[in-house]
C-alpha cells in the first residue's frame, strides 16, 4: 500500500470456490489468536479481532453470500493446521466445502515447499476432520479431496412444529458438524424443482425463525455447538444410493449455499443411517444450487451414528490484497440495513 501512498491496514487473501460456494482464505497464524482450544481461539477472534472478519466478509470487499476461512495455528499438536470459518454475521462451527478447499490449499502449499503430503488433520471448531487428496490423471485439473468429518447423529426423527403460513410441518434434526433441520420441501406444499427459489428460501428461513425462537439443540459434549445453524429442504423424503438427490441449505443469518453444503451431506446422511436407508459402502451423489456434486457416504458407523466421508473438487479464483484505509468508513465493512429508518440517528 505504500507504493500507492495510503495508510492503513493490508489483508493478503485467496479466493477459491468449491461447487460455486466461496470461500476467502486468511492466514492468521501470525495475527495472535490466543486460546488453549480451538474454541476459545473462536471466541477471541470474535472479541478482538471480529473487526478483520467483517472486513472480509461484508460489502464493499465482500457481499451478503460471502464465506471465510481464517488459518490459526493448531491447538493440537497432532493437527497439520487449523481453522476458523466466517460468514457474513459470525463464525461457522463446520464447513465441508471450506474444508474441500482448504484441504487444496494445503495439498498446493506443500507441493509448492517441495512437500508430497497428500493427507491432512485440519482441527475444525467441532473436532479434527482427516483430509484426503487425491490428485487427478490430469495435472492440470483440480485434485478429489474428500474429508471424514466428526461423529454424525440424528438429534430428532420427526418433530413437528406448528410453522407460519405452512400449518404442522414435520422435519429432523441432523448434526454434521453443526444442526440443521432437514425436511423434503414437499412437506410444506413446494415442489423441490418447481418452486421459484426465493420462495423455498423464504420457507426454509421461516423454519429456522421458528425453531430458534421456540427450541433449544443441545450438543452431547460442547455448550458452543449447541445452537441451530440453518435448514436443509431436500428434493426427496429418503436417500437412495446412486440416485442424485438436490440441497437448498439456509444458514446463518438467511445466507444460501450454493454448493450442497459438506457438513449439511453429512447430517444427512446421519438421518438416513438412522432410518436404516444408507449403509457403510452406500455412494450418493448430492447437488446445491449450483448443481455441481459432492460424493457423500457413510464410512464407518460410530455409537451415536457415522463418520460421513464427503468430496468435491476446489478451485483458485483470485489471490488479492485487501485495502482498509484509515479514513475509509467502511474499512470494516458494511451490510445493507432492512430500511432506511435504520440509518437515522
Amino acid at each position: 500500500m505504500r507504493d500507492l501512498g495510503l495508510k492503513g491496514d493490508r489483508l493478503a487473501v485467496i479466493d477459491m470456490h468449491t461447487a460455486g460456494e466461496p470461500v476467502r482464505i486468511f492466514d492468521a497464524t501470525e495475527l495472535g489468536v490466543a486460546g488453549e482450544t480451538i474454541l476459545q481461539k473462536r471466541r477471541a477472534m470474535s472479541d478482538r479481532f471480529d473487526h478483520l472478519r467483517r472486513a472480509m466478509m461484508l460489502e464493499p470487499r465482500g457481499h451478503a453470500d460471502m464465506y471465510g476461512a481464517i488459518l490459526v495455528p493448531p491447538s493440537d499438536p497432532s493437527c497439520d493446521a487449523a481453522v476458523l470459518f466466517t460468514h457474513n454475521s459470525g463464525y461457522s462451527t463446520m464447513c465441508g466445502h471450506a474444508t474441500v478447499a482448504i484441504g487444496r490449499f494445503l495439498y498446493d502449499r506443500a507441493r509448492r515447499q517441495g512437500g508430497t503430503q497428500t493427507r491432512f488433520s485440519l482441527e475444525c471448531p467441532c473436532g479434527p476432520v482427516v483430509i484426503e487428496v487425491s490428485p487427478d490423471r490430469d495435472h492440470d485439473a483440480a485434485p478429489v479431496v474428500q474429508f471424514e468429518s466428526v461423529e454424525s447423529f440424528a438429534l430428532e426423527l420427526d418433530d413437528s412444529i406448528e410453522l407460519n403460513g405452512f400449518g404442522r410441518v414435520s422435519f429432523d434434526i441432523g448434526y454434521g458438524g453443526a444442526f440443521y433441520a432437514i425436511l423434503p420441501s414437499s412437506r410444506l406444499g413446494l415442489d423441490f424443482y418447481q418452486t421459484p427459489l426465493d420462495q423455498l428460501i423464504g420457507a426454509a428461513g421461516e423454519l429456522v425463525a421458528q425453531l430458534r425462537a421456540t427450541r433449544s439443540f443441545r450438543h452431547p459434549e460442547e455448550p458452543d455447538l449447541s445452537f441451530l445453524y440453518g435448514a436443509i429442504l431436500t428434493s426427496g423424503e429418503r436417500l437412495i444410493p446412486g440416485e442424485l438427490t438436490h440441497n437448498l441449505c439456509w444458514f446463518g443469518e438467511a445466507q444460501i449455499d450454493r454448493s450442497p453444503t459438506g457438513s449439511g451431506v453429512s447430517a444427512r446422511l446421519a438421518i438416513a443411517h438412522a432410518r436404516g436407508e444408507v449403509f457403510p459402502g452406500s455412494a450418493l451423489p448430492f447437488a446445491g444450487p449450483s448443481g455441481q456434486i459432492f460424493d457423500g457416504g457413510v464410512a464407518r458407523p460410530t455409537a451415536r451414528g457415522i463418520i460421513a466421508a464427503v468430496s468435491g473438487r476446489a478451485y483458485y479464483t483470485a489471490r488479492s490484497e485487501l485495502i482498509l484505509e484509515d479514513q475509509d468508513p467502511f474499512a470494516h465493512g458494511f451490510a445493507l440495513p432492512n430500511r432506511f429508518g435504520d440509518l437515522l440517528p
